[in-house]
């Protein structure tokens, strides 16, 4: 079963309260007006829009498909906010984030993931493996696993490493059946179902679900993207990957066979 989608989450940022600094893109810890608290990448940082949109349609695509990530929310961010950081590299990241921003929920008191402590099944692990080799994601090894375990679940996060064909359009087909390089993946070593997890997913990535997901990207991020007439043939470009990609599947890494 699919996950029924639903719009994201609309807050405003109120309070920048941390830098969290162990990304690249310095996201931040925001409260926002609805008493939440979300980890906030920001539209200004230097990797740019393409990292919110991945994170959006991968995340997102995740969540439809069943796996735990956290729920995603887009942040509108007033940059007079930054007046009041004493960090000059914060200041600035903040004056230029004014606008839509993307938030993940906080999960409080979650801590890193370590394969070495948190015993996670074949089955599972076959999917996270399986969904990762889809969206291309470089950036779930052992040594940066982008999971996290609260109150004794795993939960995956920080996806804004994957989809990365959409960095050069003009070459995106390459792209297609690229093989998957699973071999410092974090769950190799979980003995991961590959296929458990393909006959489980395989049937659900369909051009509906993807069209739905790649619905939830504001126009903001899509517009004036080079070669592009309008954020909806952007839209188009990604599903159209996607699901070729879901169809061809020889990106299937051979792990625990």
């Amino acid at each position: 079963m699919v996950d029924v989608l639903k719009a994201l989450r609309e807050v405003t940022g109120t309070r920048y309260v941390l830098p969290l600094r162990e990304g690249g893109s310095l996201p931040g810890l925001v409260e926002t007006d609805d008493l939440g608290m979300y980890v906030v990448k920001f539209i200004g940082a230097g990797q740019g829009r393409k990292t919110l949109i991945a994170e959006i349609i991968t995340g997102e695509l995740g969540r439809a498909l069943g796996l735990p990530v956290p729920e995603l929310a887009l942040v509108e961010f007033d940059a007079v906010i930054a007046r009041g950081e004493p960090d000059q590299e914060v200041q600035e990241l903040l004056k230029a984030s004014g606008g839509l921003n993307l938030g993940m929920d906080f999960l409080p008191g979650s801590l890193g993931f370590d394969p070495l402590a948190f015993e996670v099944d074949s089955d599972l692990a076959g999917r996270v493996l399986w969904f990762d080799a889809l969206t291309g994601n470089v950036d779930r090894s052992w040594r940066n696993p982008n999971m996290v375990v609260w109150h004794g679940a795993p939960y995956l996060i920080d996806h804004g490493a994957t989809l990365i064909f959409h960095h050069s359009w003009a070459n995106a087909d390459r792209f297609v059946g690229r093989a998957y390089d699973a071999s410092d993946h974090v769950l190799s070593s979980s003995a991961p179902d590959l296929a458990a997890a393909d006959a489980a997913f395989a049937p659900l990535v369909t051009e509906g679900l993807l069209r739905d997901v790649v619905g939830l990207v504001p126009d903001v991020w899509l517009a004036e993207e080079p070669g592009f007439a309008s954020p909806d043939e952007v839209r188009e470009a990604y599903v159209r990957h996607l699901a070729a990609r879901a169809t061809d599947r020889s990106w299937l890494p051979e792990v625990g066979r």
